[in-house]
């Protein structure tokens, strides 16, 4: 079908062709164009024929340009389709397990093979077909992120309860197969997709590097919003040594045969161990952060270079409250111990969630009302938080609270803090690193 173009980028190829907003782009190279991907590909050739639509007349174009030099053109839709929705009913999954007061955004469950090379969603690959398959790989849409969870093909379709889950193998050697590389993951639940199993997963996707480039191993996550659904229970402090030291064994195994770790277990199967993290080495280019893969060591190598590298004397002095997830929390404190600011009382603060319940420890998934509670009646010059408590490019949290409300509720400064280190310790010491001597 046409697609809709809502702006035309001045002075772009597009706009030199008179091609104007309101049109609807119709071929490249008298293909059809399904979706974003098919677009990027058609325009990254040097000849190209269009053909639009302006007022039900079609108006062609010719065109020479270098390769992969973008047309100009904007749609009313980021995929030019609607994103493709989940169609597994998953024991673990985390939307079925939240309250019932949530904004209807966050029930929505993509399970888009597009939106993971966009933006390394993981995906299960249940809703691709055979010639969506070959599609991939026509398009070299590399790399994947896929959630795999077990390779056991009547497992998989069980705890997906999806029977097409079964046929993740075979997608997985064909994309291998067509020069597709990708990530995978797994969400362990305690006895299910553990022990043995874990030990056949870990097979099976190491035999398909380096393709295969990593396995990340994830806790299942638990909210206290689960009556009715699969009973599952947290990972003890015994069953995640167990995890742990499978895990080991390989990454010392696949050392030697590969170069790299391959298995990644996340951060808080560290925490959960009671194990200490490994060196920012182990984790290479941070392949997996995004999914909790190294976070902490990350955030620890690049605070500790900030905090070697700058002048700590020019900290503000203040009474500073770092509010974060039971989980981080002694990694901070521990993290704030070992490197003190001058004239700076950092204390951390562990806030347990009370919008998904106790269970869910990550800083994340802490909203504005847990934010309050925690924090109103506390004595401190200005509170941090991470900006991962709060929705993309908006300053709200996932209980629909803006950062302004908040701050106003609690009755002293609530700043939004980076990812990185260096960041956190510059807010900590209230400067800007960039600005002046003389301006501080």
């Amino acid at each position: 079908m046409p697609h809709k173009i809502i702006a035309v980028e001045a002075g772009s190829i597009a706009d030199q062709l008179g091609i104007r907003p309101g049109d609807s782009l119709v071929t490249i190279n008298g293909k059809k164009i399904i979706d974003w991907i098919d677009y990027q590909a058609f325009c990254s050739e040097e000849d190209i024929d269009l053909v639009t639509e302006r007022d039900g007349e079609e108006i062609e174009y010719s065109l020479e340009k270098d390769e992969w030099e973008p047309l100009g053109l904007t749609f009313d839709s980021q995929l030019l389709t609607k994103v493709r929705e989940c169609v597994n009913h998953c024991a673990f999954c985390f939307v079925d397990q939240l309250p019932d007061h949530v904004r209807p955004s966050l029930r929505v469950k993509d399970d888009d093979w597009r939106l993971s090379l966009m933006m390394g969603n993981f995906v299960t690959m249940t809703n691709v077909s055979d010639k969506e398959l070959e599609r991939i790989i026509a398009r070299h849409a590399s790399p994947l992120y896929i959630s795999v969870h077990t390779t056991n093909p009547e497992l998989r379709a069980r705890l997906l309860d999806q029977p097409l889950a079964a046929k993740i193998m075979k997608q997985l050697h064909r994309l291998a197969e067509g020069g597709i590389s990708f990530h995978t993951q797994a969400v362990l639940c305690p006895g299910l997709n553990d022990g043995p199993e874990l030990e056949r997963m870990i097979n099976d996707l190491s035999a398909l590097w380096p393709m295969c480039q990593s396995m990340a191993i994830v806790p299942v996550g638990l909210t206290g919003h689960r009556e009715g659904l699969f009973p599952l229970h947290k990972y003890s402090r015994d069953e995640a040594r167990a995890v742990m030291d499978m895990a080991q064994k390989y990454q010392e195994k696949f050392m030697r045969e590969f170069d790299t770790p391959f298995v990644l277990p996340s951060d808080e199967f560290y925490l959960a161990a009671d194990i200490p993290l490994p060196p920012d080495s182990f984790y290479e280019d941070y392949s997996q952060i995004e999914n909790g893969i190294g976070m902490m060591r990350l955030l620890q190598t690049e605070f500790e270079e900030a905090y070697e590298e700058n002048d700590l004397t020019r900290a503000q002095p203040a009474s500073v409250l770092i509010a974060t997830g039971t989980s981080a929390a002694p990694f901070m404190r521990e993290l704030m111990r070992t490197h003190p600011v001058p004239n700076v009382t950092v204390k951390v603060l562990a806030i347990e969630n009370g919008f998904f319940g106790p269970e869910v420890t990550v800083a994340g998934l802490l909203t504005g009302g847990d934010i309050i509670r925690a924090t109103k009646d506390l004595s401190a010059d200005r509170v941090l938080i991470t900006e991962c408590m709060l929705r993309d490019d908006e300053d709200v949290f996932l209980d629909d609270m803006t950062l302004d409300a908040v701050q106003t509720a609690i009755g002293k400064p609530l700043i939004k803090v980076g990812r990185r280190g260096d960041e956190l310790l510059h807010a900590i010491m209230n400067v800007d690193m960039d600005a002046p001597r003389d301006q501080l």
